[in-house]
């Protein structure tokens, strides 16, 4: 079966700004964000990418947009189950507003059981988003052959998700994972199992340099600005 290659998008302005995007149109890739992405295509550039999936929103399409113009001729396809969390009222807002919501307990402690007002639940992004890459997976071992390499650009918390499925993790456990932008994590899938091959990796350790957040025991919903 496949490899995967997640990609979570670049620093967008709602990072930088502290809000939670969701599906917020109009979302995107900051100056940061678009340095990152447009690195990409040199962190990549030794792996024979098949096809590239990518969620319909702003900041992951342009995350994917210069390894695209690296490489004329790949395909890329639109999947809505791997776009970013549907937040409702809570899209839009402070994340450090956000903090105070009653809600937030749940999500950092039991987000199998959290769903946001107006929107979805947290069990809900994490079950379309695993059929979708089971569907992915079979497509392009069909097209491209069982060592095929593939790429899907998506979004912290369902990146998130998708490694805890890999890892036989239940969803309450996800929060301990950390995915920073433009993080690339790796999955190569088995008949038998799936083996987790990269976490998250940006090549950058800057962001692992003690600073007071970094003691912050709640995991940041929508994955963070990373790096400062």
């Amino acid at each position: 079966m496949p490899t995967l290659l997640l990609v979570r998008h670049g620093r967008s302005t709602a990072n930088t700004a502290g809000l939670l995007a969701g599906w917020t149109p109009g979302v995107a890739l900051d100056e940061r964000g678009t340095a990152q992405a447009a690195a990409l295509p040199g962190r990549l550039a030794e792996l024979p990418i098949a096809e590239v999936v990518t969620s319909p929103l702003q900041r992951c399409e342009e995350t994917v947009q210069p390894l695209l113009d690296a490489r004329p001729g790949l395909r890329v396809h639109t999947d809505d189950r791997i776009g970013e969390c549907h937040y409702g009222d809570w899209s839009g807002r402070k994340l450090a507003e956000l903090k105070d919501e009653p809600l937030m307990e749940v999500v950092q402690a039991h987000p199998s059981a959290a769903a946001f007002p107006g929107g979805e639940s947290m069990r809900a992004m994490a079950t379309r988003a695993a059929e979708a890459v089971r569907e992915w997976n079979a497509r392009v071992e069909r097209d491209h052959g069982a060592d095929a390499v593939y790429l899907m650009c998506s979004h912290g918390d369902v990146i998130k998700s998708l490694v805890a499925d890999a890892l036989g993790l239940h969803l309450d456990l996800f929060q301990r994972i950390s995915v920073e932008p433009c993080s690339i994590t790796a999955i190569r899938y088995t008949r038998l199992r799936p083996f987790l091959v990269r976490l998250g990796d940006t090549g950058d350790f800057s962001s692992l340099v003690p600073r007071p957040e970094a003691s912050d025991p709640d995991a940041t919903v929508g994955g963070g600005a990373g790096a400062p």
